[in-house]
């Protein structure tokens, strides 16, 4: 049996301003220090060993990371970033209030292409040259689809995360809301039109246990 820890980072300042954020790159703000924080601190009471972290490259992912971490005495412990596991781009809706776009864009059509698993939201006119991207050889999106999203996470999970679990060892990925949700629908094995019921709140451990075939065994929701 091994563990696999999956948590959303704590509330950035896009959380907090309530604007649609994909790959840009948000700070936390003093309440999701707080909550990354207190996440570490729920993951000692259960007592796991954590083998191997691993993040986005976006920098509120890696500092709730550092700050469990932290909590957990574990500073030593190698942390993997990849691209593979950033937010979900949310094309030219990026920096644009979510009220503000259920009022230009409409209720239904913004839910869409939040939890429609294939709706891809409006596209960046122009692609977005930053230069860690470009330095790794990566064109950001124009936007992308949930489908999208999971590819790419999916390749990072069959690579990365499969092999070290298969070895016995546990993983912790500290990502975000749509990157986990889409791992967490190929987990407990939801349905592409039941996305809307996976909740991924900030800051809450969630602690899969699976067995030697990677099938889950039993999993923990911390709220």
């Amino acid at each position: 049996m091994v563990k696999l820890i999956l948590m959303r980072h704590g509330e950035s300042t896009a959380n907090k301003d309530n604007t649609f954020t994909g790959w840009t790159d948000a700070a936390l703000t003093d309440k999701g220090r707080a909550q990354a924080k207190e996440a570490g601190e729920i993951l000692n009471k259960e007592h796991i060993q954590i083998d191997d972290v691993h993040t986005s490259l976006l920098k509120r992912t890696i500092t709730t990371a550092y700050i469990v971490c932290d909590v957990l005495a574990i500073n030593w412990m190698p942390i993997f970033k990849a691209w593979q596991l950033n937010e979900r781009h949310y094309g030219a809706l990026a920096g644009i209030d979510k009220d503000e776009a259920r009022r230009r864009f409409g209720k239904q059509q913004v839910e869409q292409w939040r939890r429609g698993y294939q709706d891809i939201p409006p596209q960046l006119s122009v692609r977005d040259h930053q230069p860690i991207y470009d330095r790794i050889g990566i064109d950001v999106p124009l936007s992308e689809s949930l489908k999208m999203t999971f590819v790419r996470v999916k390749n990072y999970w069959d690579l990365n995360i499969v092999p070290r679990l298969q070895a016995g060892r546990n993983e912790m990925i500290v990502a975000h809301g749509s990157s986990l949700r889409v791992l967490i629908k190929y987990l407990d094995q939801v349905a592409d039109d039941q996305l809307d019921q996976i909740d991924v709140p900030n800051a809450k451990p969630i602690i899969y246990t699976l067995d030697d075939h990677l099938r889950v065994v039993n999993k923990q929701v911390f709220k």
